[in-house]
């Protein structure tokens, strides 16, 4: 008995030499305490009356982890997407918001969430010389949240914030076509004043980019093309200033404008709304 004692005891002594707990290091698992789910929410909410946004956000984020698949961690979400979106911390409202629009895309704060989503975006578009990535991002986001939340109270905000967005990813095809145009690629010019007249006919944008084409083609030789932009320009806009310049120039090539309805600059414009029906 004393020697199966004397083993196990031995046994024992071998194989506490490998627990780093044993002996004088016992190990005592540290406990958090937790707050209520409900009051670390409304110190978010306080943090958030007080500007402290960063500071919110943390504290909505935390709901997630401790108490993760909860009704708290979703408004907690949604929380923290909004307090990032207000403090300018855009890129992690973002995140938070396709999080949310993921987890919980049948809720009542969808259509919010893909809203913040769609606005972080368009506070960042840039001015027109640079990069418009973050206008088609916006673009596509607000898009999205007028097909699929079309009687969200969002939908009118959106679609002013994409006639803005529009614009300005039209304003960059133009800046570039016009820089083709000076180098004389007028196919590369043509390509991005295309552009313009088939995906963002309701800019102010587009009586440029029509007079622009009659140029291109004039330069190439094209004469049907320009007629049909020029007519087509002067028929929706007929007060331009831009449409007084394509008209001298067809004029002085010796020929006026004249519209080929079987052209694409024609086809693009059927089922446009008239000058006096844009948005401005």
């Amino acid at each position: 008995m004393f020697g199966v004692c004397g083993l196990a005891v031995a046994g024992c002594d071998t194989l506490s030499s490998f627990n780093p707990f044993d002996n004088s290091e016992k190990y005592k698992p540290e406990v958090v305490a937790t707050a209520p789910a409900e009051q670390i929410y409304n110190d978010g909410l306080a943090r958030v009356q007080k500007k402290d946004y960063e500071g919110a956000a943390k504290k909505f984020s935390s709901l997630d982890k401790q108490y993760p698949f909860s009704d708290w961690a979703r408004k907690g979400l949604i929380m923290e997407a909004y307090a990032n979106y207000e403090g300018g911390l855009y890129e992690e409202s973002i995140t938070a918001s396709k999080r949310y629009l993921q987890m919980h895309p049948a809720t009542p704060d969808a259509a919010y969430a893909q809203y913040l989503l769609a606005s972080s975006y368009y506070d960042q578009i840039p001015d027109i010389t640079r990069d418009q990535e973050k206008s088609q991002r916006a673009l596509l986001a607000l898009q999205e949240l007028i097909q699929r939340y079309p009687t969200s109270e969002y939908v009118a905000d959106a679609k002013k914030k994409i006639q803005v967005a529009s614009d300005q990813l039209a304003g960059k095809e133009v800046e570039i076509g016009r820089f083709y145009l000076q180098k004389r690629n007028y196919s590369g010019a043509i390509n991005r004043f295309r552009t313009v007249v088939g995906q963002y006919q309701t800019t102010r944008h587009v009586e440029e980019a029509l007079e622009r084409l009659a140029e291109a083609y004039m330069a190439m030789g094209i004469v049907d093309e320009a007629q049909t932009a020029a007519a087509v320009l002067g028929h929706n806009f007929p007060d331009s200033p831009w449409y007084k310049d394509a008209y001298a120039l067809l004029t002085k090539g010796g020929v006026e404008p004249r519209e080929n309805s079987e052209s694409w600059i024609s086809k693009a414009f059927r089922g446009v709304p008239q000058v006096g029906q844009r948005a401005g």
